[in-house]
């Protein structure tokens, strides 16, 4: 099994930056794919970033392309999203996800792991 902990959420203005963390644990070299999803109130959940765990091919969903950045950091078992420019539409609840599959299959959903979530709110 594998466990994924959110941390770094909270409230920030617009404009503002957060570093979200997603802190990996247990059978880790299950994981080949690593990625964050969002789901904002009344709203499904919708992909944000991906990146694979050996070799870090990155891909964004467009809406954050230029904003956020993903990064993993091996010898810690962490995986990160540095938000800059934030917006109040980037308010939501912030999911790490790891999956074995490609970064393709990810994106759409087909994930294995889920962590807890992280709030994230940004007022305008």
């Amino acid at each position: 099994q594998v466990q994924l902990v959110e941390s770094g959420g909270g409230l920030v203005q617009a404009g503002g930056s957060l570093r979200l963390s997603c802190a990996v644990s247990g059978r880790t070299l299950r994981l080949y794919t690593m990625g964050w999803f969002r789901q904002a109130p009344r709203k499904e959940r919708e992909f944000v970033a991906a990146i694979t765990w050996s070799g870090g091919s990155t891909s964004y969903a467009d809406f954050v392309k230029g904003r956020f950045t993903i990064s993993r950091d091996k010898a810690k078992n962490t995986m990160y999203l540095q938000m800059n420019s934030l917006k109040p539409e980037d308010t939501a609840v912030y999911y790490c996800a790891g999956d074995q599959q490609t970064i393709s299959s990810l994106r759409n959903g087909l994930v294995e792991y889920w962590g807890q979530g992280t709030q994230v709110t940004v007022s305008s």
